[in-house]
């Protein structure tokens, strides 16, 4: 047999083996463990709302989509809500641009959190209502800031 052919023989057989001992050593390898089990699924927030804008009467809800559940006393309602505001590549929560032309109006002192993630996303959106574009992005999601006993 020519030298060259060995070699290549020999390269070849040396591939085959460590093949099949990394095919060996991967098949030991253990398993990942999945991720442990979050009680609202992929889409869930914590919702605080606050009709004075203060500690003292604010009230806390959990909200999960699909399918809807959490303390959210209207959870079916606003996680159709979230759906529909819902746009690919849109933040659904983005704030307010800065020097965005708004009416001068007042809403009152409520104001309102979202925390906890949305379509994959992590979430941190603060609300309130102290002119027209707050008041207009409150209610947009109207059904998910929803205030003590409304």
């Amino acid at each position: 047999m020519p030298l060259l052919h060995r070699l290549a023989v020999a390269v070849v057989t040396a591939a085959a083996s460590a093949t099949a001992m990394s095919a060996t050593a991967w098949a030991a390898a253990p398993v990942p463990l999945p991720m442990p089990y979050d009680e609202g699924g992929t889409d869930h927030l914590i919702v605080t709302v606050s009709r004075s804008g203060g500690a003292a009467d604010s009230v806390t809800y959990t909200l999960a989509c699909h399918p809807a559940g959490g303390t959210h006393p209207a959870a079916h309602g606003a996680c159709d809500q979230l759906d529909s505001a819902t746009v690919w590549g849109r933040d659904p929560f983005a704030p307010v641009p800065p020097g965005a032309m708004c009416t001068g109006q007042y809403g009152g002192p409520a104001t309102a959190q979202l925390r906890g993630r949305w379509a994959g996303r992590p979430v941190d959106a603060r609300f309130s209502r102290v002119n027209g574009c707050e008041i207009a992005r409150w209610d947009r999601f109207s059904a998910v800031l929803r205030l003590p006993e409304s």
